[in-house]
This record gives structure tokens, sequence and C-alpha cells, in this order.
């Protein structure tokens, strides 16, 4: 199957429609020569009525730690966008449901085998990670993140972006003075090199 035609399919499937409060709409990014995929939870409200991936405030304290602008964020050739649920989930008791568990078995190894280019996938939050690393996750998400390099270079593992992560950035100030310049040199050299 091409990749126009299996995007076609991702971008109208409606398999767990009964259980999406506004409907479903698939919100993802891909292109055959994207080189770096990014694999979060699934689209909030805004990201849901725009259909712009990461188009809010956790996008955009993302684009600042891999020190890109939306224009290179959202070119498709450089960033491929793959999350968990590819819908809006509803919201649960402390925020928005968890990911949809349909989304991510049927489309993402279809549509990362359309990636060929890909030199890192970037873990962002607790669902991708159990997904990508399984076993090989630590005991805690921190644990996880912390350990990023030995998930280099097929994997860098990150928390979540969302503002009600703050607390956690605070608490853990090596996140931003080792990962993030870490994973900045290494967007660049992707965007540059690659």
């Amino acid at each position: 199957m091409t990749i126009e035609k299996l995007i076609e399919e991702a971008s109208v499937c409606s398999l767990c429609k009964e259980f999406l409060p506004l409907g479903p709409r698939p919100v993802f990014s891909i292109h055959p020569e994207s080189k770096i995929l990014l694999i979060g939870q699934a689209p909030g409200t805004k990201v849901h009525n725009s259909g712009i991936p990461w188009d809010d405030e956790s996008g955009r304290e993302l684009r600042r730690w891999l020190g890109v602008d939306e224009t290179q964020f959202y070119d498709p050739k450089i960033f491929g966008i793959l999350p968990m649920g590819f819908c809006y989930p509803g919201r649960g008791k402390g925020g928005d449901m968890p990911p949809r568990s349909e989304c991510a078995p049927q489309w993402h190894a279809k549509l990362r085998e359309k990636m060929p280019q890909i030199q890192l996938t970037i873990l962002i939050g607790q669902y991708a990670q159990k997904y990508y690393l399984q076993e090989d996750r630590k005991r805690t998400l921190t644990d996880t993140v912390r350990a990023y390099e030995e998930y280099l270079p097929e994997f860098l593992p990150l928390v979540h972006p969302s503002p009600r992560n703050r607390i956690w950035q605070r608490r853990n100030p090596w996140f931003e003075a080792e990962i993030v310049p870490r994973l900045q040199h290494i967007i660049s050299h992707a965007i540059d090199g690659g």
C-alpha cells in the first residue's frame, strides 16, 4: 500500500468512534522523509478543533525543548508526529482520558514502516514509553527519562511538556540542565546533517 493511501485510511479511521465524545478526528503528520518521530499521547480539545498536532501550550513548550521554530516543527520532512491515540479521548477526573488503546496497534507499525529515514523516535509521556520500551522502561517515568542514554540512538524518552508537569520540572532541574541541551544537539544534527 502506498503511503498516500495509508494516510488516507488512517485519516478517516473510526475504529473507536463509539468511545469518543467529540467523534473521530485523527490528528497526525508523517512523510517518507521524516527524520525524527514524535510519539505523544492524544490530542486535546484545542488540537481536535484545529486539526494541527501540538497546537497548544504543550506544543510551544515541546518546540522550546527541541530548539525549533514552528516552520521546522511542522515540516513533515523533519518531524513525523504520531500520537498514541489519534483522536481526543475525552475528559477524566484529573484531565484528559488516556489515549484509546486501539489506535497504536492498528496504525503505528504500518505508518512507521513508511518512514525509513527516521533517526530518532522521541517518546513523550508514559503511554508512549510503556508501548515502545515495554520491559526496558524503568520503575517510574522519572527514572526512565533520567536513563535516556540507555535508549539512544533509537529512542529518547521525555516527560510530557504539559503545563501540568511544571511542578515535576521544578523538582527535577537535571531535565532542563542536561536533557534539553542534549536533545537540542541531537535535533540540530538531524536537521543540518541528515
